[in-house]
């Protein structure tokens, strides 16, 4: 009979051989935890807002309290004025009083009488119905000191009357367990002289961060560090979900400092989530340090997620620990997707009902089969609707959140998702608004400036970093307004024109200096000419070059250059200019290509390669005719933060 009992794992690899499907994984924690709000707590109305109702809240007082006037005029009473036209006015004699705001009336309203009155002012004894000003006229005084009015118009019962009551009864259920309090709510709470309202308390989540490499935000970065995105982003994520969320700043990966950390955190807090360190290798430190917290203790370590596999869910004594990748884009996920819906539960909140639109899916998203994938994407309008634009920075990536307007999801079972696909996208917001203008191919430093100067004229511009081929193969299925290239036909010694669709034009941009980049004073390329130091670094098989992305005109000047060469750091290929002058000045890399002003921004030495051309290729019938004229206009006006920036303007088309 075979042994049921489990091969035991390897040494240092803890808990993370059982990996579960996401909804296995979710159902463990949930029936594990049994999230339910943690209590009710009195808040003051000026810090309600965003708070949970923990009970019913009825109205003490009637709202108005009183009977008031609507607008200003005169307190009259109807029957009076039956007959009154503006043929026929009917006169009445004006009792010797005011009623403003705030001033309780002293003389009732007798037959063949009225009262002035303002607009919020109560009702006199009486009255009925309130006349506006407009519809009366000064009248011969009846007798000494006794003026009046003559009145036009023959008001109802109740005309320009806002009764007791008639908003807010007194013992109505004003608002009712479960609203989430904002400046609506607050305002009637006021308005029935509430000064506070029972809500949830809100679950005190303490943020831990681990990693040797972390360092706090404000801090020198020291070689070999990264600053600790995760703690405040988290922090910050928890918040919008109901948490009071207490960043703890990260600690070191040691056993004993991290343990103490946990320990005390969790003794001290409601929850407790960590980022890093879930992995499975020797240094997965942190889900040792949770494991004696309590029971149940671990109930999943391993999801079928992407990303986010590395994920570590707990419960201890009836507490959520809780341990994130440490990748920023795989902990924004699982937190969004595993944690958040628990937390949320705890706080009072409801499930949050996320928003989605469909949108065309227009490259192939390749998926790895047996995991269910997230890929963040980026939306503009197409031709026929919605396109998705996949965000792809991997998930070690901060920006990706703040680009993407939402995510589409590809089954565990899935191997890709097509191009062409009518996916189904979960936005992160609760609406979506594409820009006006949608530009894809190829970024420059300029382009930043140039589409800061149209967000000053509140044209909203979405830039997608593809490459120059990426761009124009974009604009030919419409999915973008314009695409930025930068392409060299070598068989004319012509930029970019030649590359144009039918139907297309190409606006001039900027000229900008490509050349080969290296850190000053090494010998096999300073002081020489291109094909001399070319030949020098070829020839040197320790000399490791860092390329471009395919699909970038860069790359295929790197290309033209090698002539089928393929140097140490050829696969080496990042997607901006920066990023190559990175490798090259922290020694990672020897010699890249980039433009001339990120060389210099970076210290580094520069050879002259190809005084290129940066322009602009957008089709003749434009989407939005009016965003692109303004965007040629922002062109011009740039020239002079161009110039600044080290390139050259182009001539504006005549």
């Amino acid at each position: 009979m075979p042994d049921p009992s489990p091969p035991a794992a390897p040494a240092g690899q803890e808990q993370f051989l059982q990996v579960m499907t996401r909804d296995a994984a979710e159902a463990a924690f949930w029936a594990a935890l049994r999230p339910a709000p943690l209590g009710v707590e009195e808040v003051a109305l000026a810090h309600l807002a965003g708070r949970v109702l923990a009970q019913d809240v009825a109205a003490p007082v009637d709202a108005p309290p009183f009977d008031r006037a609507t607008v200003d005029g005169f307190a009259v009473r109807a029957a009076d004025l039956f007959e009154a036209s503006a043929a026929a006015p009917v006169i009445l004699r004006l009792n010797p009083e005011t009623i403003a705001c705030g001033t309780a009336p002293r003389l009732p309203v007798l037959a063949g009488t009225a009262t002035p009155i303002a607009t919020g002012g109560p009702l006199p004894r009486g009255a009925d119905a309130v006349v506006m000003i407009e519809h009366t006229d000064p009248a011969p005084a009846t007798g000494p000191d006794q003026p009046a009015i003559a009145v036009a118009r023959a008001p109802a019962p109740g005309t320009h009357v806002s009764f007791a009551g008639s908003d807010i009864a007194r013992g109505q259920v004003l608002l009712r367990r479960g609203a989430v309090l904002g400046a609506r709510e607050v305002a009637m709470l006021a308005a029935v002289g509430l000064d506070r309202a029972p809500v949830w308390r809100r679950p005190r989540v303490a943020v831990l961060s681990t990693g040797d490499e972390l360092i706090a935000p404000g801090q020198p970065l020291r070689p070999g560090g990264i600053y600790d995105s995760n703690g405040p982003v988290i922090a910050a994520a928890l918040a919008e979900n109901g948490c009071e969320a207490i960043h703890l700043g990260a600690v070191a990966d040691a056993a004993d400092a991290l343990g103490a950390a946990v320990r005390a955190a969790f003794a001290a807090h409601d929850a407790l989530i960590l980022s890093g360190g879930t992995s499975k290798g020797a240094g997965d430190l942190t889900t040792r340090a949770i494991a004696d917290l309590g029971a149940p203790g671990i109930v999943a370590h391993g999801v079928a997620l992407k990303p986010g596999k590395p994920l570590c869910l707990a419960v201890c004594d009836g507490k959520p620990v809780v341990v994130l990748p440490g990748f920023p884009t795989s902990a924004m996920f699982t937190l969004h997707e595993m944690v958040a819906p628990a937390l949320r539960a705890m706080a009072g909140l409801p499930p949050r009902g996320a928003a989605r639109v469909a949108a065309t899916v227009p490259v192939r998203l390749a998926s790895e089969l047996g995991r269910t994938e997230f890929a963040m994407v980026a939306l503009t309008e197409g031709t026929e609707g919605l396109i998705a634009h996949p965000v792809a920075k991997g998930s070690g990536a901060v920006t990706a959140f703040a680009q993407a307007d939402g995510f589409v999801t590809i089954p565990a079972l899935a191997e890709s998702m097509a191009p062409g696909t009518l996916a189904e996208v979960t936005l992160f917001g609760p609406a979506v608004a594409p820009p006006r203008l949608a530009i894809v191919g190829s970024h420059c430093l300029g382009l930043d400036a140039l589409v800061g100067r149209l967000a000053g004229r509140g044209i909203a511009a979405r830039l997608i970093a593809t490459g120059s081929l990426g761009g124009l193969g974009a604009l030919r299925r419409r999915e973008c307004d314009i695409a930025p290239i930068h392409l060299l036909d070598a068989p004319s010694g012509r930029y970019n024109a030649p590359f144009l669709a039918e139907g297309m034009r190409l606006l001039p941009g900027w000229r900008r200096m490509q050349g080969i980049v290296f850190r000053a004073g090494d010998p096999r390329l300073e002081g020489r000419g291109v094909a001399e130091a070319l030949a020098a670094v070829l020839a040197d098989p320790g000399a490791m070059m860092v390329n471009r992305n395919q699909g970038s005109g860069t790359r295929a000047l790197i290309d033209r250059l090698l002539g089928g060469a393929r140097p140490p750091g050829y696969w080496n290929q990042p997607a901006a200019h920066t990023a190559v002058a990175a490798a090259v000045a922290q020694g990672r890399a020897d010699w890249g290509m980039a433009i001339r002003p990120v060389a210099e921004a970076a210290g580094l030495g520069f050879l002259p390669v190809a005084d290129e051309h940066y322009d602009f290729a957008l089709w003749s019938d434009p989407r939005d005719p009016e965003a692109i004229a303004l965007f040629e206009a922002a062109l011009h006006e740039a020239r002079t933060d161009l110039e600044r920036l080290g390139f050259v303007p182009g001539q504006p088309p005549a």
